[in-house]
């Protein structure tokens, strides 16, 4: 008797989270890294096992005047544009902004930086929407210059995976 319950209290303590903790505590959460605490994106980021985790393909911009299709807007218009359709995305799915953990931004070269990708707008927008006192996370992400997208004028696309706690 005193063996099957030996066994049955080492069955539950291997069974628990670390720490101890019972069922009934809160999930585990994703956790981050930073280099530093003005670190504008994640060293890393771990997601628990049994998370949700959400891929979403490369979005690209919507034109600044739906009348005016072939002006998708400078770097920064362009961004905007792509963060915001993620955005919609995650809350559609009842998730958000804080929820992504990692993007690939592919940029192609502008006229006005000479050829060169222009980061710098593309990172004011990103700073909206990461790393702020109302969404403090801050995705890994890579970024990525590229000779070309899929139309004349589009300059940004990203890719994003999410995840959520169990």
């Amino acid at each position: 008797m005193h063996k099957k319950l030996a066994l049955a209290a080492l069955a539950l303590t291997l069974c628990a989270p670390a720490g101890g903790a019972l069922a009934q505590d809160a999930a585990p959460e994703v956790t981050r890294t930073y280099g530093s605490p003005t670190a504008r994106i994640a060293g890393t980021a771990t997601v628990p096992p049994g998370s949700k985790l959400v891929f979403i393909s490369g979005t690209t911009p919507s034109p600044v005047d739906p009348a005016v299709p072939e002006n998708l807007g400078n770097t920064r218009q362009q961004t905007e544009s792509v963060l915001g359709k993620i955005k919609a995305t995650l809350e559609g799915m009842g998730m958000d902004m804080g929820d992504v953990v990692k993007m690939t931004v592919f940029l192609v070269g502008t006229p006005e930086t000479e050829g060169r990708m222009d980061s710098a707008a593309m990172n004011e927008v990103f700073a909206t929407y990461f790393g702020t006192p109302e969404q403090p996370n801050r995705p890994t992400r890579s970024t990525i210059q590229i000779a070309a997208l899929g139309r004349p004028g589009m300059y940004v696309e990203i890719e994003a995976i999410a995840a959520t706690a169990p």
